[in-house]
């Protein structure tokens, strides 16, 4: 290609202001901010420049070029525009099975919890004012009582996250001072936060005990110095160590925190409410339990097997919660008006627990039967086969889910799903084409195959599933 041919091409490119002042262009700016709009236009015009130079446009249409690149140019940054106008924080049909799955959110809140949060954001709200006294009141006041009532213990705090609520305790308890710790608790989290380093954090010195497998309740004692000031118990809410293990009970700690006059904390991670193995789960500690084993204090999330927002909850003795709430660190980690309403909202289900079964989605998705749901799939894929038989296969398969968010690491969970093979489009075309719809779908790639498992599709989804997916197998492609 010779450049004097590229020259007259790039001459024929239109000046940004040209761009501008077309009639869609300006109607386009009524409905998207100019700024976005510009940078769209800018940003086509030098990709056609460039593409220009890079021979990668070896010729432009004989008739009217200038008019065939202001409408390429037009249509291409109203596309780009309308991208960078869509939020990045965008809705979801996670079709994984994933019922907790981090990086789409974790748990999906209840219906009261979601109107509980549209309240207090279109709105004032007594955050902080007793209204019976007119006075400035607490922001855990409307979460302290439910959390009390429902697990038994003395007194409630709840902070941003459970690693921030660990690293509060740690910092109130034993900063400066000896933690001890079993070796087979040393837990990492997601994103690669461990205890050891939220421990240092906290200016608390880790006492390792034990063997990875087996750590007995002498290991404890043995390790008990005058500069021990908490015994800490890490529930392996993430994982499993089975086989030839021993690990000293929450009850046995207790025991040997009254012997040595020492508090005891447990981390239970993702803590519960309800026993879960009553729906053929693996049985987990309650919070309950936690407490009435004589626990001094027990930290756990919110977003995971409680059903709410992310949330580090506290609960314990009031001696100990009252020196915690007045921890300087306490109001650089404290929850904000939305995570109130919310918890609070979630928090009021547990008072009826076959309530909170039926109105939290995540324990909803948990208890859910898959027999009950056999039913459901074979009508999506009957649906799906008929406005797009020609372009896929669909069929019913069972397969196994997975709790996620870092809770119950053993339960499988038997349900139904969609087998999507595409016939126009690769596996990982398909799933990429999906991910860029609106909503996005995420689902799990096998093999060949795109599985859609519903047990993480909510009710009314199906509909905008089955039309999203027809569309974009309509459209094929082969994107990788």
């Amino acid at each position: 290609m010779s450049g004097k041919n590229n020259y007259n091409m790039l001459k024929q490119i239109p000046a940004v202001d040209e761009i501008l002042q077309r009639t869609e262009v300006k109607e386009l700016q009524q409905k998207i901010p100019k700024i976005l709009v510009l940078e769209a236009v800018r940003e086509i015009a030098a990709e056609i420049r460039q593409d220009i130079l890079m021979d990668r446009i070896q010729s432009l249409p004989e008739n009217n070029p200038r008019q065939y690149l202001l409408d390429l140019i037009t249509t291409s940054a109203a596309d780009r525009a309308r991208e960078k106008n869509r939020p990045n924080l965008r809705r979801v049909i996670n079709a994984t099975g994933v019922v907790l799955h981090t990086n789409l959110g974790r748990a999906v809140l209840s219906e009261r919890a979601c109107q509980a949060i549209e309240q207090a954001a279109s709105g004032y709200s007594n955050l902080e004012l007793d209204l019976q006294t007119g006075k400035r009141g607490s922001r855990y006041a409307p979460v302290e009582n439910l959390l009390t009532r429902l697990t038994g213990a003395e007194s409630a705090l709840v902070v941003n996250n459970n690693a921030a609520a660990v690293l509060l305790a740690l910092s109130t308890m034993a900063k400066e001072k000896e933690v001890i710790v079993s070796r087979g608790q040393l837990v990492e989290i997601g994103g690669s936060f461990r205890i050891p380093e939220v421990m240092a954090q906290s200016g608390a010195k880790l006492v390792e005990v034990g063997a990875t497998n087996k750590t007995h309740p002498r290991d404890y004692k043995n390790a008990v110095t005058s500069e021990t000031a908490l015994l800490l118990h890490v529930h392996t809410s993430n994982y499993r160590v089975v086989g030839f293990t021993r690990e000293t009970s929450v009850a046995e700690l207790v025991s040997i925190g009254k012997e040595f006059q020492l508090p005891v904390m447990s981390d239970l991670g993702s803590g519960s409410l309800i026993d879960l193995s009553t729906f053929g789960l693996p049985e987990e500690p309650t919070v309950q339990e936690t407490v009435k084993a004589g626990c001094d204090i027990v930290t756990f999330s919110g977003d995971k097997l409680l059903g709410g927002p992310q949330a580090g909850i506290i609960v314990g003795k009031t001696k100990y919660l009252e020196k915690m709430k007045k921890n300087p660190l306490t109001r650089a980690i404290r929850i904000d008006k939305f995570t109130v309403a919310a918890l609070e909202a979630t928090l009021r289900e547990y008072l009826e627990p076959d309530n909170a079964i039926k109105n939290i989605p995540s324990l909803k998705m948990l208890s859910a039967k898959k027999s009950e749901h056999e039913q459901r799939a074979l009508a999506l894929c009957r649906k799906l086969t008929e406005k797009a038989g020609l372009r896929a296969r669909f069929e019913p398969v069972e397969i196994f889910s997975a709790v996620g968010g870092g809770a119950l690491p053993t339960a499988e969970l038997p349900f139904w799903a969609i087998e999507v093979v595409p016939y126009a489009i690769s596996v990982a075309g398909l799933a990429q084409k999906l991910r860029g719809s609106d909503p996005a779908v995420i689902g799990r790639l096998q093999e060949d195959k795109l599985i859609l498992d519903l047990r993480t599709v909510l009710n009314g989804e199906e509909e905008v599933l089955v039309d999203i997916l027809c569309r974009v197998l309509e459209q094929g492609g082969t994107s990788e």
